[in-house]
């Protein structure tokens, strides 16, 4: 009986989506217009997309901003009268046939939910990089290359996004390294084009790793685990992410050995009602365009689900 007034009080939802990146908001919109009640819950509104300083590979638009991309998704998702919250989610349970989302401010209920958490920046784990965060070690070109205008920086990495990082940073620095472990950077063949042409602006160290990272009151310096030392003003970090699946794991969702949740085709997990997108699933193609489809993929799924009553 306690348990039942309890419930009377929550608001309950068809649909609660939890992440507000690129593939929660493509969601919030997509689920909204087929008619379920949504709720999307965004601590970040935008996610990592907003770090990015150009997107030029989602179809129809040639060129723009990450952070003007996921506003212009969250535009549309507040044009169909999506429900967004600025709310942490704290958990989530299983009540019965619904899920209980619990957040900083109140309890939730839904039949169906889907998990667009996204991921973390990962860190390099070596000695002054957690000493010097935000005193010249940054994990966003975008947010702090201004601040190293005519300086010397170097940006760790050898993907698409180390060599994406290095061109934007060399409109600011006099001298941009690029730290590579192996001995070729794995990027798209345009931004490669763009790297051989930028000059000597931009040089790329192969088969280099950093050691440790030196200075007093901010970065002075670097040191490789060849034993060589480099004065450095700053250093960038683009050695990929970290999935943020915990929310998901404690609800007893199937993750792989990264900790990526498993979805099939149709965005679904292990778990009746309870869909993946984006950048904490086990997709290996991790694009802004492809967390997009999966999360509308999972609401075309979650709208069968729930008006089935379960199984389809």
């Amino acid at each position: 009986m306690h348990q039942r007034i309890l419930i009377m009080f929550m608001t309950n939802y068809d649909f609660i989506v939890i992440g507000g990146g690129v593939s929660g908001l493509s969601a919030a919109m997509y689920a909204t217009r087929l008619g379920l009640s949504t709720l999307t819950f965004a601590k970040m509104p935008g996610g990592l997309i907003t770090t990015t300083h150009l997107v030029e590979n989602w179809p129809g638009i040639k060129q723009i901003s990450g952070p003007d991309l996921a506003m212009s998704i969250y535009d549309h998702a507040k044009s169909v009268n999506a429900e967004i919250k600025n709310e942490q989610v704290l958990s989530v349970t299983k009540e019965n046939e619904l899920f209980k989302i619990q957040t900083s401010s109140g309890e939730y209920l839904a039949k169906a939910v889907l998990f667009s958490t996204g991921s973390e920046h990962r860190k390099l784990g070596v000695p002054g990089e957690k000493e010097f965060e935000n005193k010249g070690v940054s994990y966003c070109a975008l947010c702090d290359g201004a601040f190293y205008k005519n300086k010397q920086v170097a940006i760790v990495g050898g993907g698409d996004s180390a060599v994406k990082e290095a061109l934007l940073l060399s409109q600011y620095a006099t001298k941009v390294f690029i730290i590579v472990r192996k001995d070729t950077l794995r990027c798209e063949p345009t931004n490669n084009e763009k790297l051989k042409n930028s000059g000597e602006k931009i040089e790329v160290l192969y088969n280099s790793e950093i050691a440790e990272i030196l200075g007093s009151a901010k970065v002075e310096k670097i040191r490789l685990k060849d034993g060589r030392e480099m004065n450095m003003d700053g250093v960038f970090v683009a050695v990929g992410h970290l999935p943020q699946t915990d929310l998901a794991k404690n609800l007893g969702v199937e993750l792989n050995s990264k900790g990526e949740i498993m979805v099939n085709r149709r965005a679904e997990t292990n778990l009746p009602g309870v869909y993946a997108a984006g950048d904490c699933d086990d997709s290996e193609f991790k694009q802004a365009i492809t967390g997009s489809a999966e999360a509308v993929t999972a609401s075309y799924y979650a709208y069968h689900y729930c008006n089935k009553g379960g199984n389809y």
